[in-house]
């Protein structure tokens, strides 16, 4: 009898645990609690900190992950505390150049991508002329504050560029990569140690400051959190690079050097990171594991090898530290979960002055659930937590077709641009949210603006072509040709994956598209149902069915305004209603075929922010990667 008590208690324990949420979202749970409305810290009134902006950012990556609005919410809530109609500023003000107010310009960028909204564009603009202007040192480093002249610190590359790097990017300035380049290099140059490989905490270009070496400029130490923060500097701003541009190779190469040194000073049985970083000098007892510097260390380490920048080996160091991170930092308490050991603060100057000593940096309060950690630990999480997914796409990359569906208009730059059913879309009508899927399976995404040949579909594991334009759309439509049919039947056969994606005939050309759909058995038909009217969401109800070769997990999905499938073999229906076929699935040669009469997986009906939760269109979108993803038997 105590024998079945006790496994009793052992099954009840371990469900509790499968249901628990994963750390990342139990710690934005904190977040939420701390800080409801605005961000306040202490005892001081709401203000424009970039500590804000730490935790907003892996609000933004966890929301990429699960698709769960209330991290979208939340971001837009807190800045719109700041962000006024006319695009002015809370609590800004340009002219005290201080670096870290440009933080918080990633998320006015997200809010803008995501809801098109001018003033968010205008507060962008704002932030970018700043930097125009800001004071630099003589050969172009931003100074870390008009207060601290001609020094660079390691952390305003954190807060600067990132955000310079993907305003570039949204307006089309790619001269903007060459400046934005310089100032990691320039770092570097004035930074690092030649023994260690290690960053000191800052550089002073006139070596005035009583901190400053005489000699070199540079700060005594090496604090573990600014190396945090340039670590992360790096591998965020090359989410925004152009593929070629030189400065690219450059930046990933400073990060593989410095994952060497770091690497080195790693505690070998914790995994974790001293808040100075290869100190051995008097009083060297009182230095501690810091928590904020570990957790960005793993952020970008995980993210960089994620990405291609670090080899693949280097993840066993984010993973040894990450265990260490929630064994060592991580505490559940009356129903939240906290995080203890981040420094609250650790700076060089000002009044009192700061003289970079090591009595310095131990004389500054070590608190728990501050932001500054907290963000970094959310970042950190929601990349590990996403690791064991990677293998499902790895070596594997996703083609989106930008030339049978090319539909343009104007962009932030001006210049006529993709928007309909691309990754880079980030509003209702772009796929960015399924290409965040597909990222966090592991594989890499790609575009196709020129006819599908051969040589074009050569390395592409999945081949997804979307609502094809008739003249509507584009006053010069490029139809579906017998050549275009004959080099994608050819790598379909050779072992590819292609996703047909059509719509209802009024906003289809699918005359042209089912002669490539022929081929495998299926029409795109005139008929079209799912009619929705405004958001009677019932009407556009798809239930999948039990024991679903594609949507293993998904119990209900949303479509509207769908053509719906005529089929023959070799395609079999995959999803009906009513008895009309709504998705069909089609073994060619080595590879498979899975069409669907609507491009139902964009933003609008994947991102959360429209439909109701019970329309489990996130999961549908993560089984039909996984399914893409997956080798065809």
């Amino acid at each position: 009898m105590k024998k079945i008590f006790f496994l009793l208690l052992l099954t009840a324990s371990l469900q509790g645990k499968a249901q628990e949420k994963p750390l990342s979202e139990q710690m934005i749970a904190t977040c939420m609690t701390i800080w409801k409305d605005s961000f306040s810290f202490g005892n001081r009134p709401a203000r424009w900190s970039y500590d804000m902006g730490v935790i907003l950012k892996g609000c933004e990556r966890v929301w990429q992950n699960t698709g769960d609005v209330r991290y979208f919410n939340y971001i837009q809530h807190l800045m719109d505390f700041y962000v006024r109609e006319d695009g002015s500023i809370k609590d800004y003000r340009a002219d005290e150049y201080n670096i870290d107010h440009i933080n918080n310009g990633k998320l006015v960028l997200l809010l803008y991508r995501v809801l098109g909204k001018e003033k968010y564009l205008k507060a962008a603009k704002m932030l970018r002329e700043q930097l125009r202007t800001h004071p630099r040192t003589n050969e172009g480093g931003f100074w870390h504050k008009k207060i601290y002249p001609y020094q660079m610190w390691l952390d305003g590359l954190y807060m600067g560029a990132p955000f310079y790097a993907e305003y570039s990017n949204l307006v089309q300035d790619d001269t903007a990569f060459n400046d934005i380049t310089n100032q990691f290099v320039w770092m570097e140059q004035h930074a690092r140690d030649p023994k260690t490989g290690l960053l000191y905490h800052a550089w002073d270009e006139s070596k005035q400051q009583q901190w400053a070496n005489k000699t070199t400029g540079q700060s005594p130490l090496f604090w573990a959190r600014a190396i945090g923060w340039y670590s992360n500097a790096i591998v965020d701003a090359l989410d925004w690079y152009p593929a070629n541009h030189p400065g690219k190779k450059k930046l990933i190469d400073i990060l593989n050097r410095l994952v060497t040194a770091v690497e080195k000073v790693q505690d070998k049985q914790t995994g974790l990171w001293y808040d100075i970083l290869n100190y051995d000098g008097p009083g060297k007892e009182k230095n501690y594991f810091e928590a904020s510097a570990s957790c960005q260390l793993t952020y970008a380490i995980a993210k960089g090898v994620r990405n291609g920048y670090l080899p693949a080996a280097r993840f066993s160091i984010a993973k040894k530290a990450w265990d260490g991170i929630v064994k060592e930092f991580i505490k559940e308490e009356n129903g939240q979960t906290n995080l203890y050991g981040t420094v609250s603060v650790s700076g060089l100057g000002g009044n009192p002055y700061r003289d970079g000593s090591f009595e310095y940096y131990m004389r500054e309060k070590v608190i728990m659930n501050d932001p500054k950690g907290m963000g970094a630990f959310i970042k950190a999480a929601g990349e590990m937590e996403i690791n064991g997914s990677l293998k499902n796409g790895k070596g594997k990359t996703v083609l989106l077709d930008r030339y049978f569906n090319s539909e343009k208009r104007k962009n932030a730059a001006g210049n006529m641009g993709y928007w309909h059913y691309t990754w880079e879309e980030r509003s209702h009508p772009g796929f960015n949210s399924l290409g965040s899927i597909f990222e966090k399976n592991g594989a890499k995404l790609s575009s196709l603006d020129a006819a599908p040949t051969k040589a074009n579909l050569k390395g592409a594991s999945v081949y997804i072509i979307v609502d094809p334009d008739h003249i509507r759309d584009n006053p010069n439509p490029n139809y579906v040709a017998a050549k275009d049919v004959k080099a994608i039947c050819d790598w379909v056969k050779a072992g590819g994956t292609l996703l047909l994606m059509a719509n209802d005939s009024n906003n289809c050309d699918l005359k042209h598209f089912n002669t490539l759909a022929a081929v495998f058995g299926i029409k795109f038909t005139d008929k079209s149902i799912n009619m929705v009217k405004n958001d009677t969401y019932p009407q556009g109800e798809v239930l999948p069915g039990d024991n679903n070769a594609v949507f293993r997990t998904t119990k209900k999905m949303f479509l509207k305004e769908l053509s719906v499938l005529e089929i023959k073999s070799p395609a079999k229906a995959l999803v009906t209603k009513d008895n009309d076929v709504i998705i069909a699935t089609v073994k060619y040669g080595k590879g498979a075929v899975l069409a669907v009469g609507d491009p139902w997986l964009y933003n609008e009906y994947v991102d959360g922010r429209k439909l109701p939760a019970e329309y489990e269109n996130y999961k549908a979108a993560e089984d039909l990667v996984k399914w893409l993803l997956q080798p065809k038997k």
